[in-house]
């Protein structure tokens, strides 16, 4: 009983001796990681992460695509707020997954709307337009979405004093080109440029990853006809590469009102290309040539009466014109970026075109150097 006592004495005696205050180490931030926008608006630059919060909110229009993913993935995981406008439910399932719980918010909205756009922008420092199509539908012409589109985007941009626009265009945009593709591209630069002069434009070149229109066309069984022979040529360029540029020029004021032309380290063309997608695959895909005066009007009239995309009229009009870079445009380079090379990459994009036979083979870049170590080369004088 005196043990008990006294134990419980102690437990009285330990309750009454005040607790230490508990001390919070105050977060101190250094001058500059306050980055003052053109608008004058502060915005706390973080580290970055996963599960960060910075202070960046960003649009991105067209962020269903192709190229979309590759920059919300890269703006999300960073810990930036991003706004994905949509058209098609079950077209944005994929980016949910980009960001953390709350970091990618969806709002549904129509390119002939204009409030649905001006919703989409009015709380961002950063408005991406990725929005593009490469053949014509009945509902939207390549002038809806090139010109009327990009200029909607670009009346609000203006209207809300957003900080930071970058547009991306194409290759080869011009006005006088004779592909309408191009043409219409060229006119959407030169418009967003009057409505917005900081805008930041961007040429990509023909671009190959996961979902691309350039190696999965080629190593497919349904892409046979040509009219130019494949003898086009340009320089393609990885889709992460650009998604990285992007994601750097949302960073980097210097690169507003600037011009990119983002493009791959060596040129070919599609014949060259299809040549590696054949080797990769250990298939052959045929190609058959027809003359321009037959697969052009052919085209037309299958992209407009089948339901899903097949050829159109001004691709068949592309095959003739070959890449032109623009001399004064500034480049990955100009990004310190080192863009991938097209033959290291086709391994990992096209495996599942193999066949179970060949599917375990190494890359074919590999293969060829086993088959040379079998041979002895020597000079003709010895």
């Amino acid at each position: 009983m005196q043990k008990c006592r006294a134990f419980n004495g102690a437990l009285g005696r330990k309750a009454l001796v005040p607790t230490p205050a508990v001390q919070f180490q105050v977060q101190r931030r250094n001058i500059q990681d306050v980055h003052i926008t053109r608008t004058g608006k502060p915005i706390l630059k973080v580290q970055g992460g996963r599960s960060s919060l910075g202070g960046h909110t960003a649009t991105v229009f067209g962020a269903t695509g192709f190229l979309g993913r590759y920059i919300v993935n890269r703006l999300a995981r960073a810990g930036c707020t991003v706004v994905v406008p949509f058209r098609e439910e079950m077209t944005k399932r994929h980016l949910k997954v980009s960001g953390d719980l709350g970091r990618v918010v969806f709002m549904e909205y129509d390119l002939r709307n204009t409030q649905s756009i001006e919703e989409s922008v009015r709380h961002s420092d950063v408005v991406f337009n990725l929005v593009g199509r490469q053949y014509p539908t009945k509902n939207f012409t390549y002038e809806d979405v090139h010109v009327d589109g990009a200029e909607r985007i670009a009346e609000a941009v203006a209207k809300y004093d957003v900080d930071r626009f970058i547009h991306v265009s194409s290759y080869n945009a011009a006005e006088d080109s004779p592909s309408e593709y191009f043409r219409t591209k060229g006119w959407g630069e030169r418009v967003v440029r009057e409505i917005f002069p900081e805008t930041t434009i961007v040429r990509p070149a023909p671009m190959f990853g996961f979902e691309d229109n350039l190696l999965h066309k080629l190593a497919g069984v349904t892409n046979l006809f040509t009219a130019n022979h494949m003898k086009e040529k340009y320089w393609p360029v990885h889709a992460i590469d650009v998604g990285t540029a992007l994601e750097r020029m949302a960073y980097d004021d210097n690169t507003a009102s600037q011009t990119f032309e983002l493009y791959g380290p060596k040129q070919y063309s599609t014949a060259e290309i299809a040549e590696i997608v054949d080797k990769e695959i250990v298939k052959h895909r045929r190609h058959i040539n027809l003359p321009k005066a037959i697969l052009k009007p052919a085209a037309y009239y299958l992209n407009k009466y089948l339901w899903w995309p097949t050829i159109s009229a001004d691709e068949v009009e592309r095959e003739f014109i070959d890449q032109h870079i623009d001399p004064t445009a500034k480049t990955f380079k100009d990004l310190d970026i080192e863009p991938a090379e097209i033959t290291s990459l086709t391994y990992l994009y096209l495996m599942g075109y193999r066949s179970s036979q060949y599917y375990d083979l190494p890359p074919a870049t590999e293969r060829e150097r086993r088959e040379e170590k079998k041979y002895l080369h020597v000079l003709d004088d010895q």
